[in-house]
């Protein structure tokens, strides 16, 4: 239970310094965008921000050695709850309805998920990642994860289907790849780090290394495609709900995370993740865009008015001046016909 909860704070702390790290970055872009200073990756707040989101990754791998992965990965919607609140109190952002209810329902969608998950978690050992290996029903998904990746990869890069579930879809196959080394890698470093076996000598070890960074730059590849082609208030929250779905999936078949508990705590586990999966959507949903103070119009929907020429600064004159004396031309002219 101690290493459990140790688990819980960690990844916690890690989330917390991720929704930091974010809105650090946010308002270095902010303040450059509004100044036209230097470029952002000059700026020593950028740094401290990018450090930041460094450590609370950090934060996340560690608490995999610790806690069971189907927790972990759910516990992500902290991040997107710090974030919300940082980002009014600090950004001056709008408050609205939905961020209420959506901070209230993901709130109670963590409680119930670190109140009724597994509360036991394997050492995860080796000898014990290779025989994970070789069961049948991790091979057996391990294939179907494997055919249903290249149907979509085919659909996506050779049919040209630019739909967001299917990018979505090709991330949380490969997290849930991501999640099994990683969380393989972080438990034989912590096995090593408390004395019990020395896990570093094994060959397993560091093939789940080398998977864990394949899948993860493979994963970040796919992720920022859809970053490009999609706006953020709709890949944050179906990224949170696939990613939880495959780590879920990953560790009950993986590390058989689930066997052994009580129906009744599967079922509120799963009201837990729905509540946070709500939350997530709620929270990420589209703000309201920011009204101009100033009014714009264009000079060819003038009514009544017509523009035969484009209306811009001569070349020896004042800039502004000529285009004020164009303006009050026009304005002269309707004054005379009215």
């Amino acid at each position: 239970m101690e290493t459990y909860i140790q688990g819980i704070i960690i990844a916690i702390c890690g989330n917390i310094l991720i929704s930091v790290s974010l809105n650090i970055q946010k308002y270095t872009h902010i303040r450059q965008s509004q100044r036209g200073t230097k470029p952002y990756y000059k700026s020593v707040l950028w740094w401290c921000g990018i450090s930041l989101m460094g450590l609370g990754e950090l934060g996340n791998f560690a608490a995999y050695g610790f806690a069971p992965a189907s927790l972990i990965a759910p516990l992500g919607c902290v991040s997107v709850i710090a974030s919300g609140i940082i980002s009014v109190v600090f950004l001056k952002e709008s408050l609205r309805a939905s961020d209420l209810l959506g901070g209230a329902l993901a709130v109670t969608g963590t409680f119930l998920l670190v109140t009724f998950a597994p509360h036991f978690a394997p050492h995860v050992t080796a000898n014990m990642v290779e025989r994970s290996l070789t069961n049948w029903e991790f091979l057996a998904y391990l294939l179907v994860e494997v055919v249903v990746f290249c149907i979509l990869l085919y659909l996506y890069k050779c049919r040209n289907m630019k739909h967001i579930v299917i990018v979505m879809l090709l991330v949380a196959l490969l997290a849930s790849v991501t999640v099994i080394s990683v969380k393989a890698v972080s438990g034989m470093i912590t096995e090593s780090i408390l004395g019990n076996y020395l896990q570093l000598t094994y060959p397993i070890f560091y093939v789940m290394f080398a998977v864990m960074v394949a899948s993860c730059a493979f994963q970040i590849k796919f992720l920022n495609q859809a970053m490009k082609m999609f706006d953020a208030t709709e890949v944050v929250p179906i990224n949170y709900v696939f990613f939880t779905a495959s780590a879920i999936l990953a560790g009950i078949l993986f590390y058989q995370e689930f066997f052994g508990v009580s129906p009744i705590h599967i079922f509120f586990f799963v009201i837990g993740c729905l509540l946070s999966f709500v939350g997530v959507f709620l929270i990420a949903r589209t703000r309201p865009k920011i009204k101009m103070d100033r009014v714009f119009i264009s000079m060819g929907q003038i009514p009544g008015k017509r523009c035969t020429d484009k209306v811009q600064p001569e070349a020896k004159s004042s800039p502004y001046g000529s285009l004020a004396a164009k303006l009050m031309c026009n304005s002269g002219t309707g004054t005379e016909e009215s």
